[in-house]
């Protein structure tokens, strides 16, 4: 359970990293490493616990007593996490995508327009997202990759329709769940992976975010 502050808001410390914030605790580590500042032991058990790391306090702690360690991971400088985000569109778009930092909450409506929310280059700094929708003729669709769940099971349907896909790779860890709730009317709900594109695809290379052995 996260550590919470006075206000009742996540102590930055508790707040999730992303990939890049492991990356750059790693680099940090090679180069310590490099400069004879770390054995190979504690280089090996350093990054196994950089890799699995879960929160900014976790990887600053694997640092705290290199030069340069707060350059590396700083929690002052996490990002700003909404309790709620609402987007009510009547017959616009909307989209949220590359690096846009996902709410405790969101509220999203739609009359007869669209919302895309784009997760699969999004900061994610809490392990549970609530997404309540309200579709009554447009759409809401959802971009994901692996280690993002979602959840739509709660969703009231009138005449529309909801289809999750799941993404590829999903033997591993969830890093984010996505709680959907809400209505469809004569709308859809969609939550699927990024494909790949003709030529993507016609020179096999690998689904988008695809897990890949190493």
């Amino acid at each position: 359970m996260a550590e919470t502050e006075p206000g009742g808001e996540v102590a930055r410390s508790e707040l999730r990293a992303s990939h890049e914030d492991r990356d750059r605790v790693v680099e940090l580590l090679r180069v310590s490493a490099g400069d004879g500042r770390l054995t190979a032991e504690e280089l090996d058990e350093r990054l196994e616990q950089a890799m699995t790391a879960r929160t900014y306090g976790e990887l600053a702690r694997l640092v705290a007593d290199l030069p340069a360690a707060g350059t590396a991971v700083n929690p002052a400088t996490a990002p700003q996490v909404k309790d709620v985000v609402r987007i009510d569109t009547r017959s616009g778009h909307v989209k949220r995508a590359e690096r846009w930092v996902v709410p405790q909450r969101m509220e999203v409506k739609v009359t007869s327009g669209s919302v895309l929310l784009d997760f699969t280059q999004a900061v994610i700094t809490q392990p549970t997202l609530k997404l309540d929708v309200d579709v009554r003729s447009g759409h809401v669709k959802l971009l994901t990759r692996p280690g993002i769940a979602v959840d739509a099971d709660d969703v009231a349907i009138r005449s529309g329709h909801v289809k999750v896909k799941a993404p590829w790779g999903t033997e591993g860890p969830v890093e984010l769940h996505i709680v959907v709730t809400g209505r469809v009317g004569s709308g859809h709900f969609v939550a699927r992976p990024r494909n790949r594109n003709f030529w993507q695809w016609l020179t096999r290379q690998p689904k988008p975010y695809m897990i890949t052995a190493r």
